[in-house]
């Protein structure tokens, strides 16, 4: 067994939602579920990728300018679908992990999704990437 694959420091079977869920439900799903990122997934497709700084940042800034009541209204009706990336970068579960990290690095991303054919089976971040190197650098 190679310790040094993606699948060996994935999560498997992320947490998803569809491109409909609006912006408080996808909060709360994250604080919820202490998760930083959701896959979006549309027709068992993957469409996109939305993190807590995509809510954080993307937040239409017209509604910070209206009153708390009629902002929350707003956001309870604006799905993530418009503010979330789109067509995430993706890699190989038998992909070796350096070669994942170089992908985060040259495209400037911290999370990909893990597909195995067309088939979503985990998340890989760089958190994860992180403590494969911590782990590796004790061992030596």
């Amino acid at each position: 067994m190679n310790k040094n694959l993606v699948r060996n420091w994935m999560t498997p079977n992320p947490l998803t939602v569809t491109s409909n869920v609006t912006i408080p439900e996808a909060y709360w799903m994250m604080v919820n579920n202490k998760v930083h990122r959701l896959l979006v997934v549309d027709n068992e497709n993957l469409v996109g990728v939305i993190t807590i700084d995509d809510l954080r940042q993307k937040i239409p800034f017209t509604t910070f300018s209206l009153d708390a009541v009629r902002a929350s209204d707003i956001l309870t009706h604006y799905p993530i679908g418009k503010i979330m990336s789109l067509n995430p970068k993706t890699t190989s579960p038998d992909i070796l992990l350096v070669k994942a990290a170089q992908l985060m690095l040259e495209n400037n991303i911290s999370t990909l999704p893990v597909m195995d054919d067309d088939k979503l089976v985990g998340i890989i971040t760089e958190s994860d990437i992180f403590r494969a190197f911590v782990e590796f650098a004790e061992k030596k």
